[in-house]
């Protein structure tokens, strides 16, 4: 058999698996299971899950929780209160969110927007101090004075 034919069956399972990834990049804040994102792929969920990892390095599932808490994370540093992030970003408990935000991030989601709410308040009253040194040097917003 040509070369050619033995990769396209490849290329055309990895195609299906990329497709459901992209399903979960738009549908993670619904409730969305391992059957609806293995049915976009067309494969049994067993199989699924193998060519998930084998091409991503983590299951779908943890894929999507990755994928919940970044977004949470932006919702978050945008000013939206936690519990609404919470129900915004799929999760349909603000213990199990809060958890989960925890053991991936290493702080709670409270403390994560405090972080970031002090963050933008420095920002805004020294901006200089967050561009880079040889920038500002450029730039001749820095001395060495």
């Amino acid at each position: 058999m040509p070369e050619d034919l033995k990769t396209y069956p490849r290329i055309y399972l990895y195609r299906r698996v990329v497709q459901a990834k992209l399903f979960i990049d738009s549908h993670y804040a619904a409730d969305i299971d391992l059957n609806n994102v293995s049915g976009e792929a067309h494969l049994s969920k067993f199989h699924f899950i193998r060519q998930f990892k084998k091409i991503y390095g983590e299951t779908p599932h943890q894929y999507l929780k990755r994928v919940r808490i970044e977004k949470a994370q932006l919702l978050l540093t945008s000013g939206i209160p936690v519990s609404e992030t919470c129900y915004l970003v799929g999760f349909e408990s603000l213990s199990s969110f809060s958890g989960l935000f925890k053991r991936l991030t290493g702080i709670t989601p409270s403390e994560y927007m405090r972080q970031q709410q002090k963050l933008k308040s420095q920002i805004r009253s020294q901006p200089l101090q967050f561009i880079p040194g040889c920038f500002a040097k450029k730039k001749g917003w820095y001395t060495d004075h």
